[in-house]
């Protein structure tokens, strides 16, 4: 999603973000405010390299049906970077770690280590830019164009402590019907590298052809390369071009895993470095911190008697736990959010709940929304005076779209209450 500096690139976001929503939510949902158990992991790849690449985040709709766009939409991922009024990162002074490698040079490197074919040029940046160095190609080898991205990022410095398993992105619960994916596996190379592989559809409903296929690489000094692919000349609005992306998910593994990228991400300035999430003020593993963070809390704060027995969390905002109490499954979600003030208005209505310290509180009872067959959803949304938002749902079933496996959920309303009111969430509210 490159920035065209034809026109204003924030207009475009909104557009886009506005088209996403009405072509996925229905408006008289009360949606939550992320799509589900499935939709932010299994678009995490193409939304890490969509954020560095300048895109605003995805518009969300809020209880009651209200179109939301993230007040931080557009904001930078990296300490070193200003949001100006325009969309466009300012950058303060970096002082590169080793030889620039420029905007060409990510485009020659990516064009060189593909199959022989046709490459256009799409996005590109250097290690001279404020955010991570990125190339966005087309790339035809004769059989129809497909669209390719690839980043390379600097997680957590490495070294004999660090884990790259604890930084690849893992792969989402294959049980869940609506995952939209055909396979995933994360597999360790022998240099110690951590891959995932992901093989899937731009869509998770599969409303159109288009498969997103991706490999996310974490090195053990720290190297990230995250690279996707689609069978489209591109990702989304392009007619489906060929049958499957055009490299095979083993040749996605072995581009990410080329000695090349390792080079360029020696090459970025020490000052954009994704830094710890034990730094102060830390935006890069803080995000894959506070995720799991939100299922700690949540998992720790459910009744007793309520099993845990399977779970799941995105980089940021969302968590789930399917629950069993000796009564049948029961999936729980949580969804986060900061800074909504501006949207409490729309959010929450007459029939809310104001608490004495200015927390709204909201509740609904109604069915599902996803189809399964008798399900139902209780939901308790809150904000609190500093814009954070803790919206917390539980159904009658092990999932959203498969059928009830018990007449209630296995939490009750003044439950789910006591959750999202819990003052542990204060600790994410900075």
């Amino acid at each position: 999603m490159p920035v065209d500096q034809t026109h204003d690139p924030f207009e475009d976001r909104l557009s886009a973000a506005l088209h996403q929503a009405g072509g996925t939510f229905d408006t008289d949902r009360a949606a939550l405010v992320a799509a589900g158990e499935v939709r932010g992991r299994r678009l995490r790849l193409r939304r890490r390299a969509a954020i560095a690449g300048g895109a605003a985040g995805l518009a969300l709709v809020g209880v009651g049906g209200a179109l939301l766009v993230p007040s931080g939409a557009g904001s930078p991922q990296h300490g070193s970077v200003a949001a100006t009024g325009s969309g466009t990162p300012t950058a303060v002074a970096a002082t590169p770690a080793g030889p620039v490698v420029s905007a060409d040079d990510m485009v020659r490197t990516l064009t060189k280590l593909l199959p022989k074919g046709k490459v256009t040029r799409g996005e590109a940046r250097g290690t001279d830019s404020p955010l991570p160095p990125l190339a966005q190609v087309t790339f035809d080898d004769g059989k129809g164009a497909g669209s390719l991205s690839l980043l390379v990022d600097r997680v957590r410095g490495g070294g004999e402590a660090f884990d790259p398993a604890s930084e690849v992105v893992p792969c989402p619960d294959m049980e869940l019907p609506d995952s939209g994916l055909d396979s995933c596996v994360t597999q360790t190379l022998p240099d110690g590298s951590v891959v995932t592989l992901i093989q899937g559809y731009e869509y998770p409903d599969r409303r159109a052809d288009t498969k997103a296929w991706s490999a996310d690489l974490v090195t053990p000094d720290g190297t990230r390369v995250s690279v996707s692919e689609w069978n489209a000349a591109a990702e989304k609005g392009e007619p489906v071009s060929r049958p499957e992306p055009p490299l095979s998910i083993q040749q996605l593994k072995t581009l990410a895993a080329a000695n090349e990228w390792r080079r360029v991400a020696d090459s970025i300035p020490e000052e954009i470095r994704k830094p710890s999430a034990s730094t102060e003020g830390s935006t890069g593993n803080a995000t894959s911190y506070e995720g799991r963070r939100i299922l700690a809390i949540l998992t720790k704060a459910l009744p007793d008697g309520a099993k845990v027995v399977s779970s799941g969390n995105e980089e940021t905002e969302f968590a789930y736990a399917v629950v069993n109490d000796g009564k049948g499954k029961s999936y729980v979600q949580v969804n986060l959010q900061h800074d909504m003030t501006d949207a409490a208005g729309a959010l929450y209505g007459s029939g809310a709940e104001t608490l004495p310290d200015g927390t709204r509180v909201a509740t609904r009872q109604g069915p599902g929304e996803k189809g399964g067959e008798g399900v139902v959803m209780w939901t308790v949304d809150t904000m609190r005076a500093n814009g954070m938002r803790v919206v917390i749902s539980a159904f009658n079933s092990g999932s959203q779209t498969t059928a009830a496996t018990r007449p209630e959920p296995a939490l009750t309303i003044a439950e789910l209450r006591e959750i999202a009111l819990s003052p542990q969430w204060e600790v994410l509210g900075a």
